[in-house]
């Protein structure tokens, strides 16, 4: 006699409907979707939030540093500017106390450059 037998895939229930339920949710739940997503949006901004929390010190650490950083650029800049001008003021003064000098080291200068660069 033969016996009909229901395949194993009729009998058993889906894999996905065993953990869902039949409207995708996870058994326990009584919300919809919207809910679901609600909940979701709720821990992602209490997570950013904390995480806000915990950077912001370090945020202000950097600010701090950066500040005090440009502070220290902006006296460098100051003081080449300053070193650059006491320089050029330098070698006019020797220029106008030793003018055949300077036009004797500008010629030498000028023949030099000449040369290397044949």
């Amino acid at each position: 006699m033969v016996t009909a037998s229901t395949p194993d895939f009729v009998s058993q229930p889906d894999q996905q409907t065993a953990t869902t339920g039949a409207d995708g949710l996870s058994p326990g739940t009584n919300g919809s979707r919207p809910d679901l997503l609600d909940a979701m949006a709720d821990t992602a901004h209490q997570t950013i939030d904390r995480l806000a929390e915990q950077v912001a010190p370090q945020v202000q650490r950097l600010q701090a540093e950066m500040a005090g950083a440009t502070d220290m650029l902006d006296e460098r800049a100051d003081q080449v500017r300053d070193m650059t001008a006491d320089w050029l003021e330098s070698v006019r003064c020797t220029v106008r106390e030793n003018p055949l000098a300077a036009v004797g080291a500008a010629l030498a200068v000028g023949l030099l450059v000449a040369r290397l660069s044949r």
